[in-house]
């Protein structure tokens, strides 16, 4: 499995800020008709985490490689092991989806939303 850090694309992965972390708990909720409403959270890994990220500036070398990355997982939407900015542990996440800005001669930002899957 690969790894989105610096040692596998040979640049600074660190994402610049603002970077925005969400939350999405599976929840199940029924609502009864005198207003009453139950809810429960719905399997074993039921708050999975999403980043919003921003590569701003980087040389077009650098936003080559970010991209390339994110292309060769896209066919088969593989899984990737990368530590968020605010954690010392690496989960495993999927990139379904970046954008790359041209910001300036030989220059570009990428825009990337990280998702975190639960896999062996």
């Amino acid at each position: 499995m690969a790894s989105f850090d610096d040692a596998t694309l040979g640049i600074n992965t660190c994402p610049d800020f603002e970077a925005t972390r969400s939350s999405a708990p599976k929840i199940r909720k029924t609502q009864f008709g005198d207003g009453y409403e139950q809810r429960v959270s719905f399997g074993l890994n039921q708050n999975p985490k999403s980043w919003s990220l921003q590569w701003l500036y980087r040389s077009t070398s650098d936003a080559d490689a970010i991209e390339a990355f994110f292309d060769a997982r896209a066919a088969d939407n593989a899984a990737f092991d990368w530590i968020p900015p605010d954690d010392t542990t690496s989960y495993k996440w999927v990139c379904e989806q970046w954008d790359r800005r041209l910001t300036s001669p030989n220059r570009a930002t990428i825009s990337a939303t990280f998702r975190q899957v639960f896999e062996p």
